[in-house]
């Protein structure tokens, strides 16, 4: 009897982890709607969600290392020098600045992850050094200053600065990121071993997939969509700039982990990473209502990514905390 009330109170406690992030959505919208109540309205909302486009294109991005039980410390370098090379491009190459772009994202997470499964380097340290070669050309490329774009560059950024029945074009992209990142997750092998090696990469070696191929892929998809992210950055703010993602990287990662994805990898969804950007956008717009300094929040993202690890965290794949 004592191992049924066991599972059926795991089972409660797995439910409640589940939908605590929905719940946690819906309060923080209706409390910031209560004192202020203009936040609640249609318009106030779509802007709201187009804010949070870019955070969750990152966020999204880093879930797929973080499901494997790794992490991608180098995604807001990579917008902000994916910025740069669209501000730099689109002048001599169009459109073709965007491919550019997200190419060399590509490019440096496949690097990055061969570090991490070659080297045998820790992944938080081989993203973080690749972060810092990243900013590092961002600051060399651009000159160490932001760089605005012209009228006639500006043009073809209205792909991501327009809308579409009354809907920002950004929306839309999220939107196909969404869907992109479900399928993947859902309904491809690679999404089924992330989630099997981030439950146990022993047991998922042992049953024949191919782990390092995984976690190179999971590298590539992440800094991939940072470049997205910094090509949509750019194209709102019509500039490019080596620092312009500098202050995502902390909400970004707190995005995945506050949606119900578990740091220590195994559990988590795309799904789940839209609910936990939409949790921090309110939470800036509430803080913003609230007169919070801007550089301050992040000692708010700080204490909620802290209390959203430990509820998520297994420990019993860390039974020593180093």
């Amino acid at each position: 009897m004592s191992g049924v009330a066991s599972a059926t109170s795991q089972l409660r406690f797995g439910d409640l982890r589940r939908w605590a992030p929905l719940g946690t959505l819906v309060i923080l919208v209706l409390v910031v709607g209560i004192a202020q109540p203009s936040f609640l309205k249609p318009e106030t909302l779509l802007q709201l969600a187009g804010d949070t486009v870019v955070l969750f294109i990152l966020a999204a991005g880093s879930a797929f290392p973080i499901m494997l039980g790794g992490i991608d410390l180098s995604i807001q370098s990579m917008a902000s020098l994916a910025s740069v090379i669209v501000a730099l491009t689109v002048g001599k190459l169009g459109y073709g600045c965007f491919v550019l772009a997200v190419g060399v994202g590509a490019f440096a997470g496949f690097l990055s992850g061969l570090a991490h499964v070659k080297l045998r380097i820790p992944s938080f340290i081989a993203t973080l050094a690749m972060g810092g070669v990243l900013y590092s050309a961002a600051l060399v490329a651009s000159h160490e200053r932001s760089i605005t774009l012209g009228a006639g560059e500006r043009d073809y950024q209205a792909w991501i600065a327009g809308s579409l029945f009354g809907v920002p074009n950004v929306i839309v992209i999220a939107l196909v990121v969404l869907v992109f990142g479900h399928i993947l997750q859902q309904h491809t092998r690679f999404g089924r071993y992330s989630a099997a090696i981030g439950a146990g990469e022993p047991a998922a070696y042992a049953s024949g997939v191919k782990v390092n191929r995984q976690k190179v892929l999971a590298y590539i998809l992440s800094a991939a969509l940072a470049a997205l992210a910094g090509v949509v950055l750019a194209g709102r703010l019509a500039s490019g700039s080596p620092t312009l993602a500098a202050e995502l990287l902390l909400p970004a990662i707190a995005a995945v982990v506050v949606g119900g994805t578990a740091i220590t990898g195994g559990v988590g969804s795309i799904w789940r990473t839209l609910i936990g950007s939409l949790i921090i956008s309110v939470v800036r717009v509430g803080m913003t209502f609230l007169g919070v300094d801007i550089f301050a929040q992040n000692i708010v993202f700080g204490a909620v990514l802290i209390a959203a690890v430990a509820v998520t965290i297994d420990r019993s794949k860390i039974p020593i905390v180093k």
